[in-house]
């Protein structure tokens, strides 16, 4: 007699075009080396929408989305060391790496051609179960729920590498107001410096939000701050941002794109960039990113701003991420 598979629930993206439907799967059981995982909550990111929009162009299909997973340990794959079942755990994007070219042996993973991505290459964390590597798993304290931790695995990895990114820039901008800035801002402040916030051009509420969560300014993304900027951070995926922070931004200035998928910048004068003025891209994350951050993160603690959603209602969840329709992150929790 065949023994019977259990089954777990997945909202699954099949082709670009058409809405996540939820679905009966069978259970994936860890291999060596993985963690088989009940996943709590799982955050919803712009990097989705890139993915169902067709903006990333390679994803295994059909894909179960979600690269923002808080689960609890249920299996242990052979071979895995240091982890226990019941143990709570976050699963990022960087979901495996290949130890062996130029860039794993330099400490730059996060650019490795062969890596893959959690919810893009790999099924990700919209399903009441996952399976993940357990080398790319990283406990995960007490202090914030499971819904509360979840954007700090994207959101809060990228803006930590975004603003490291920054050096000892003490004036900061930071242009597109939504996860990944309202929890950057919070760790810009501890580290003692000054941040501006900038948005939508008439969004009252988003300048608002900014200033709740300690902006010392507030403003649409093409007025100038109050005092030039040593650096900006751009979280939005809109080119047009890089030539207004230039615009906004100090001599000797670095300008930090955020994202993993932005619109085309437009042409601008030189001048705007002279004066050492500097573009630099953000790509992924290392595990060094994530044990630096998580540390910081909790022991603040950082807290995050977030609206829920059950797991069926995930379609409902990037409509209200795509328009602007709450600030902060949206997060999807599981049915038990």
């Amino acid at each position: 007699m065949i023994p019977e598979v259990p089954v777990m629930k997945a909202m699954l993206f099949e082709c670009k075009g058409k809405p996540l439907a939820l679905v009966d799967r069978g259970e994936p059981q860890p291999a060596a080396g993985q963690l088989l995982l009940q996943v709590k909550a799982c955050g919803v990111c712009r990097t989705d929408l890139h993915i169902i929009d067709g903006e990333l162009k390679k994803p295994k299909l059909p894909l179960v989305i979600g690269h923002e997973i808080v689960g609890k340990i249920l299996q242990i794959g052979e071979g895995v060391d240091g982890f226990s079942v019941g143990q709570r755990v976050g699963v990022p994007w960087l979901g495996r790496t290949c130890g062996q070219c130029k860039f794993c042996l330099s400490d730059r993973e996060n650019l490795c051609s062969s890596a893959k991505f959690t919810g893009y290459s790999i099924d990700g964390g919209y399903a009441t179960r996952a399976v993940a590597d357990s080398e790319f798993c990283f406990l995960l304290p007490d202090g914030l729920s499971d819904a509360e931790a979840a954007p700090l695995l994207c959101a809060g990895l990228i803006g930590w590498r975004t603003l490291k990114f920054a050096g000892d820039a003490k004036r900061i901008g930071v242009y597109g107001f939504g996860a990944a800035a309202s929890i950057v801002i919070q760790v810009a402040i501890s580290q003692e410096r000054e941040v501006y916030g900038f948005t939508r051009e008439g969004d009252s509420a988003g300048q608002e939000f900014a200033r709740k969560m300690g902006a010392a300014w507030a403003g649409g993304s093409s007025e100038m701050p109050p005092e030039l900027l040593d650096a900006a951070l751009i979280f939005a995926p809109v080119g047009a941002l890089v030539p207004l922070a230039l615009k906004a931004s100090d001599k000797g200035a670095t300008i930090v794109c955020g994202g993993i998928h932005m619109s085309d910048i437009p042409s601008f004068p030189y001048k705007d960039l002279w004066e050492e003025r500097s573009i630099k891209s953000v790509a992924n994350l290392t595990r060094q990113d994530a044990l630096d951050f998580l540390d910081v993160a909790f022991k603040l603690p950082v807290r995050t701003s977030i609206k829920t959603y059950p797991l069926a209602d995930a379609n409902e969840a990037l409509d209200d991420l795509r328009h602007g329709r709450f600030h902060g992150a949206a997060v999807l929790t599981m049915p038990e």
